[in-house]
């Protein structure tokens, strides 16, 4: 398989003041970013600088969004894996892929950033199939993030830390789980996705419990009903 049919092709740029994250995942980040921001320093006194973080949480809740503008904040590149899309039929394969993408982000001193890390990181020995194909699999994960060079970042993300092989969770550094924003934080939300919209448009009746994602689409849905309501109205007169 070509190696860049593995990468999702996303160019977007994002600020982390434009990431909607609670006080505590928004410090963490920031002190990451200035980790990398000052490396050289940090060598200087033999302190480790935190290139492995695992984002853990709800579907829609900003992960992707977060690795994003990690990468914008420190001005490197990007490369976005989803695991889910390289697991091959034959393990091996897999294997081989998730190297050369590896490689190619040790190179490029880039962003990792590895979607679903559940797809491919489960327990050794929880699935009844394949077994030892997985064991291998995961091992050969093990060797790529304990090799993985210092002044490059791999953020991996799941929705289903409980699954994952201990070993492997034991690789990161940073562990940053994302809850279900709450209802001030969702209403906030709104504010900011509404309020690029006339005023007529923005009556939307608010839905909570629900992450980012599924918001921004229900907010986005209101809106788009609300101007064609007022489109058929002006054309009836």
């Amino acid at each position: 398989m070509n190696l860049y049919n593995l990468i999702i092709q996303d160019k977007e740029e994002v600020a982390l003041d434009e990431v909607f994250l609670s006080e505590s995942n928004y410090e963490q980040f920031r002190q990451l970013i200035k980790e990398h921001t000052y490396i050289n320093e940090l060598r200087e006194y033999g302190l480790p600088v935190n290139n492995k973080v695992l984002l853990e949480g709800s579907s829609g809740c900003g992960k992707t969004m977060t690795a994003k503008a990690i990468a914008h904040a420190l001005g490197k590149s990007i490369i976005i894996l989803n695991l889910s899309n390289i697991v091959s039929s034959r393990i091996g394969e897999t294997s081989q892929n998730i190297k050369m993408i590896f490689d190619k982000a040790s190179r490029e001193r880039s962003v990792l950033f590895l979607d679903e890390l559940d797809q491919i990181g489960k327990a050794r020995g929880s699935d009844d199939k394949d077994v030892g194909e997985m064991r291998r699999l995961v091992n050969t994960l093990l060797q790529l993030i304990d090799y993985y060079p210092e002044n490059a970042l791999l953020i991996c993300a799941t929705n289903h830390a409980d699954i994952i092989d201990t070993a492997l969770l034991r690789r990161f550094q940073l562990k940053i789980t994302y809850q279900l924003p709450s209802e001030e934080f969702l209403n906030r939300y709104y504010d900011y996705i509404l309020a690029q919209f006339p005023e007529d448009l923005r009556a939307v009746d608010r839905k909570y419990n629900i992450s980012f994602a599924e918001a921004r689409d229900h907010a986005l849905t209101s809106v788009k009903g609300n101007l064609i309501r007022n489109l058929e109205e002006k054309s009836i007169f």
